[in-house]
């Protein structure tokens, strides 16, 4: 191994570039390894210290070939602060502060000695005395990184076009598959409604009545909810409807209300009266289901005489508007399915005058504003302002007032009936 001591930079460079010259390498690797060493090296000699260099070719033991260098810096200097895995050519740092650099060789020419260099005619000794060939060199490596940079920006390039291709099919696919789940959600929205229509008792058709019904879910996603109606004529003409609001929402809730009004229409008919059936469907439904949960209003109309009777499971009060343009609500107490002591407390009696206006809700009317006081005093406001139009647009109208600002979604129902008087 060759040993060589440099108190300038220009003669190290020099050197250097002169070694990696004589075992051919790469112009890549020898800008690299000339700019590594210069590198190391500034910070001495810049400090007028000197550097020893150490050089030799080198045998592992699989027969590969193998040029090192070593960078030996005097005690305490600053090159030493140099980073080795930073550097151009990455290097690694002796326990005494050495530098080395270890690179492997090109295969040896056709007699077993390295073969000619890249400059062609300038020898080892001719690169150290001529400046006409370092610039060569210089030129021949600035060539060779101008080339990785061309190959590399190519590269580049090709990779954008790949990614942009890729992209472009992510996309397309992403938009086909937003189509396609649209239009399952759509299919599932159009059964879900399909199915809520079916539950829906069919319109009725009473002289001197006119009804009217809006319902909204919470969520789009789950058209069905938990509140339901029914309406029926008993067999001494009474009109009865009944209003459920079933805990929770989607499908399940609306099992639930379904159930709770198909147990109120048997016991109706069957003539039980009306200040018993809240109670009674509850210990019908209980035995079968403890979860089952959920608010009820009852009300039954003779048209004859417009005799309007009221009961109440822990449900909003109906509100009656009149045609003198005054409106109340019809409070009455009680207990729904499910909840303790379940009933009535008592049964209202009220009377509607001709073209009067009932209206039975669920609270998604009234608590859209998570207060209920502030929205049952909005909703009679509004029944009063509303009440001349014609029936089938009042539950719409009502909604849309009162669902201008929605703080709390819920599912929401508005019955309004009319006595016409016919």
């Amino acid at each position: 191994m060759t040993r060589e001591t440099f108190r300038t930079l220009t003669a190290l460079r020099h050197t250097v570039r002169s070694i990696a010259l004589g075992h051919r390498l790469p112009a890549d690797d020898r800008a690299r390894l000339v700019l590594s060493l210069s590198e190391v090296a500034a910070p001495v000699l810049g400090g007028g210290r000197p550097v020893t260099l150490l050089s030799g070719r080198e045998t592992d033991e699989d027969g590969a070939h193998r040029l090192t260098l070593a960078l030996r810096l005097p005690q305490q200097s600053a090159g030493a602060d140099v980073v080795p895995d930073r550097l151009p050519l990455r290097a690694r740092t002796r326990s005494d502060g050495t530098v080395v650099w270890d690179l492997p060789l090109p295969p040896m020419g056709a007699h077993g000695q390295p073969g000619p260099t890249i400059g062609q005619q300038v020898s080892r000794s001719a690169a150290a005395r001529s400046s006409e060939a370092d610039i060569a060199l210089l030129e021949e490596e600035l060539r060779a990184a101008l080339a990785r940079a061309d190959a590399l920006a190519d590269e580049h390039r090709m990779l954008k076009h790949e990614l942009a291709e890729t992209n472009s099919g992510v996309l397309a696919l992403y938009v086909q598959l937003e189509e396609r789940d649209e239009q399952l959600r759509t299919a599932h929205g159009r059964t879900l409604r399909a199915l809520e229509d079916a539950l829906r008792p069919r319109p009725l058709h009473v002289d001197g009545l006119e009804l009217a019904v809006h319902y909204a879910p919470a969520s789009d996603e789950a058209p069905t909810g938990g509140d339901l109606y029914d309406w029926f004529t008993l067999p001494d003409g009474t009109v009865h409807i009944t209003v459920v609001d079933a805990l929770g929402h989607g499908i399940t809730s609306t099992r639930t209300a379904l159930t709770v009004t198909h147990a109120v229409r048997t016991l109706a008919l069957e003539g039980h009266p009306l200040e018993s059936i809240v109670a009674r469907t509850d210990s019908v439904l209980a035995p079968f289901d403890q979860s089952v949960m959920a608010t009820l209003l009852l009300a039954r109309l003779n048209l004859a005489d417009g005799q309007l009777t009221l009961a109440n499971g822990s449900h909003p009060p109906a509100l009656l508007a009149h045609g003198d343009g005054t409106a109340s609500y019809l409070e009455v107490r009680g207990r729904g399915i499910g909840f303790p002591m379940p009933g009535s407390d008592r049964v209202l009696t009220a009377t509607m005058e001709p073209d009067d206006v009932l209206l039975l809700y669920t609270d998604g009317l009234t608590e859209s504003r998570r207060d209920p006081c502030e929205g049952e005093a909005r909703l009679k406001e509004a029944l009063c302002r509303h009440r001349a139009r014609p029936t089938e647009q009042i539950p719409g109208l009502l909604a849309e007032d009162l669902l201008s600002d929605v703080l709390h979604q819920d599912d929401t129902l508005a019955i309004a009936v009319r006595r016409t008087g016919a």
